[in-house]
């Protein structure tokens, strides 16, 4: 099967299908912790999954400000180092999104 592309739009579907939310709801405003965990684990993966810039992943995520984005990368790679089932759902993710 061939490997197919990881879109940065494609892992924010994933995310989103992943914790019953809309790709809307990752872009939104609302800084509320069902939202905020599942927005910095898609700004984690398309840090990890994609080379697209910092900026353009804040952009993507309702025009966040990058410093919002790093610290959101920051936080979700800390946080796996103690926090298996977090580890376990970001896995999860990135085998949904790249199954390979």
């Amino acid at each position: 099967s061939e490997s197919r592309l990881v879109t940065p739009e494609f892992i924010l579907e994933i995310v989103a299908e992943h914790f019953s939310i809309s790709v809307n709801d990752l872009k939104c405003g609302k800084r509320n912790e069902s939202l905020s965990i599942p927005r910095q684990i898609a700004m984690y993966l398309c840090r990890n999954m994609t080379d697209i810039p910092l900026k353009t992943i804040g952009i993507l995520l309702g025009g966040r400000h990058y410093t919002t984005v790093i610290h959101g990368i920051e936080k979700i790679t800390e946080e796996i180092t103690v926090n298996e089932a977090l580890n376990n759902t970001v896995d999860i993710i990135k085998k949904k999104i790249n199954p390979s």
